[in-house]
């Protein structure tokens, strides 16, 4: 009996112990490591509350370096805050009745441009990091984000203030618009 029990304890050990292998992450392809990368990763992401886009510059002046790293991550930023704000502005107009929908849209991209440049001067740099590498040169690694209820409050201030839109112009439709698509985009991460 004490040698069926032990044996079956054996047993179980064995099993519990190849189960728990089994769970363990992939090893890495052969030749390959992994690269961590600063300011980047799932917390950099665009979530339904912020857009966030981060980037890198390298130069051999440490200013420059800072320079380029904060001109990519703008220029991406904005490039998202548009391509979001398109979406919305489509799904809006979409979802509205307006007899002059050319001209209508015409606008809302004029206004897009406007508020997407204004609203850059508010981004918030959520990380940074200043690399020396061996060659000698420095490395700027940089997160930014935005408010997307601040994005929203300067297209309803933008918006409420163009005579030709304001006809036709509901916020709380625009908003609740612009919510369902930062939700996609916080989901699509």
């Amino acid at each position: 009996m004490k040698k069926l029990t032990y044996s079956l304890l054996v047993l179980a050990a064995a099993v519990f112990a190849v189960g728990c292998k089994g769970k363990k992450e992939a090893a890495q392809p052969k030749g390959e490591t992994e690269v961590v990368v600063p300011c980047s990763g799932s917390e950099y992401f665009t979530t339904a509350k912020v857009f966030r886009a981060n980037s890198i510059g390298e130069s051999s002046d440490q200013v420059a370096s800072k320079k380029k790293a904060l001109s990519n991550a703008r220029a991406e930023l904005a490039a998202s805050i548009s391509t979001t704000v398109k979406a919305v502005t489509d799904n809006y107009l979409n979802s509205r009745e307006m007899n002059n929908r050319e001209e209508v849209e015409e606008r809302y991209e004029q206004l897009n441009r406007e508020v997407v440049e204004q609203q850059l001067t508010g981004v918030r740099t959520i990380c940074e990091k200043l690399m020396r590498t061996e060659q000698g040169t420095y490395k700027t690694y940089m997160a930014l984000e935005l408010s997307a209820a601040d994005l929203v409050s300067a297209y309803n201030e933008k918006l409420s203030k163009d005579e030709r839109l304001k006809i036709d112009y509901d916020y709380e439709k625009f908003k609740e618009t612009f919510d369902k698509e930062m939700d996609k985009m916080g989901k699509g991460n």
